[in-house]
């Protein structure tokens, strides 16, 4: 779980500074820099996997600069940064296993991980550059000091069930300037020395090398990293029929859809009296009521399965027991079903973003969609287990549907800020949190003028002239313009 992340020099992110509840909703226009943020933590955990030029490459490129690591930097008119910094306080797992198969304790599950990295010309790949690591870290973060970093509403008993273990000593501290800066990664699994890197020659971070025998948990940090991920949900993926062969979970697009809730349903424990065929129906109906919440006419949800040609095929009935496959459903009920298949999967863990959640979906029920996201989240009331799995929720949107409805201390509005660095004027983001909320009584936190939100909270009156102007100007009438709908919208002023 992602509570905190600080991160400067990277696209348009500058000293940001976030810190994140089970669900965070991030609002701002188009172009803003909202996706900026979710691309600094896909960066982050391709970083644990992958070496640094491989996870630089797999980052959006949204300045259609394929291949130019240089764009990651922040850039105002001719100036580019040199570095980017990148600091991230998570809760991780307290036990793993890594790539062999071994399995790993954490001594502590609050962590802080810092990464800097520095741009640096490679004469082999003139058109790429390289990525030079210039420090990391990883410190704890104990049970005494817990309550003061995770500021967002939790109960006492889910903190002592995230925040376990304690430590008196960094587990990878940076030493030394220049050539001669050594990354030292000390041990906290068996007895022996500490390791040291020569931080020039390194040609990933030292935490994305990690195993179970010597850095325990140093590798459940990175496995934490690793479950980061942003879904791209594509109707294509989801309606395709899964082989008896396929994974078992659903993939970053939606894909396998079929293949895991088959997985579910078949994985579920019978309850007293029950067999497995009555287990498994119990789960199609869990899926089954919670998309009925979406539309209206649903009856059944399951998954055929074809032994002839070794085929698992999704299934939905209406109420006069018609069946559509997969292939038949609209995107947005797709895209509902994966969420509804990944909020009842207790293997899903870490974080989860997801942009543009209202795609697809009728503005009647997006709360439905909105419900849905929260109950994926960790209830930080309640202690974390298998029914109630450490995951994590942050989506982004420009919709006032979907600001309207979000619980107002989940949401963070992204708001573009002039910046001048070097003689060069630009732009970065800022994310403040609504005054009255947790962000907000947070010292130094920004908060935003609630009349910044008129476009979210009516839209309609922010987008005329006057609250109820009926003068277009001679084009056809619009629907807002109708005397009849005039009636229903108020005059909105903000407070």
């Amino acid at each position: 779980m992602l509570t905190r992340l600080k991160v400067s020099g990277f696209k348009n992110l500058v000293d940001v500074d976030v810190r994140f509840g089970p669900f965070t909703c991030i609002a701002g226009a188009n172009g803003v820099g909202k996706s900026n943020l979710f691309d600094a933590i896909r960066f982050l955990s391709a970083l644990a996997d992958q070496p640094l030029v491989d996870a630089a490459l797999s980052v959006r490129d949204e300045g259609s600069r394929t291949g130019d690591i240089r764009s990651l930097f922040y850039r105002a008119g001719e100036f580019i940064a040199d570095r980017m910094t990148f600091e991230a306080e998570m809760i991780i797992p307290a036990e793993g296993v890594d790539d062999l198969g071994q399995v790993a304790k954490a001594s502590i599950t609050f962590v802080r991980y810092a990464l800097t990295l520095a741009y640096r010309r490679d004469d082999q790949l003139r058109s790429l550059g390289a990525l030079e690591l210039i420090g990391e870290e990883l410190s704890q973060i104990n049970i005494g000091d817990a309550r003061d970093h995770l500021r967002f509403p939790h109960s006492a008993k889910w903190r002592r069930s995230a925040v376990q273990g304690r430590r008196t000593s960094a587990l990878i501290t940076t030493t030394g300037e220049g050539p001669q800066r050594v990354v030292i990664v000390h041990q906290d699994g068996r007895p022996g020395r500490p390791r040291s890197l020569l931080a020039a020659n390194l040609p990933r971070t030292a935490l994305s090398a990690s195993n179970a025998a010597e850095t325990p948990t140093v590798l459940l940090a990175r496995r934490e990293m690793q479950s980061w991920r942003q879904l791209q949900l594509e109707p294509s993926a989801m309606r395709r029929p899964d082989d008896f062969k396929a994974p078992n979970q659903l993939g970053v697009d939606g894909s396998h859809l079929a293949a895991t809730l088959y997985y579910l349903a078949r994985l579920s424990d019978p309850q007293d009296g029950q067999d497995r065929e009555a287990a498994a129906a119990q789960v199609y109906a869990q899926a089954a009521n919670r998309l009925a919440q979406l539309i209206d006419d649903v009856r059944e949800v399951w998954i055929d399965r074809d032994d002839r040609r070794e085929l698992l095929t999704l299934f939905v009935s209406n109420h006069d027991r018609t069946p559509y496959s997969a292939r038949a459903l609209s995107d947005g009920t797709l895209r509902f079903l994966a969420l509804t298949v990944l909020a009842l999967d207790p293997r899903q863990r870490g974080v989860i973003c997801l942009e543009e959640p209202e795609n697809g979906i009728h503005p009647e029920r997006i709360p439905a969609m909105l419900r849905l996201l929260q109950d994926i989240a960790v209830d930080p009331q309640l202690p974390i287990g298998a029914d109630n799995p450490l995951r994590q929720v942050i989506v982004n949107t420009h919709a006032p549907a979907v600001v309207q409805q979000v619980p107002d201390d989940s949401l963070l509005v992204a708001e573009p800020r002039e910046l001048v660095a070097d003689g060069q004027r630009g732009r970065e983001v800022r994310f403040a949190g609504l005054p009255g909320t947790w962000r907000a009584q947070i010292e130094g936190a920004p908060a935003v003028p609630i009349g910044k939100l008129l476009a979210y909270l009516n839209p309609v009156a922010a987008a005329m002239d006057t609250p109820f102007n009926l003068d277009n100007g001679g084009r056809e009438r619009r629907v807002v313009d109708r005397e009849d709908m005039q009636q229903l919208l108020l005059p909105f002023e903000p407070a």
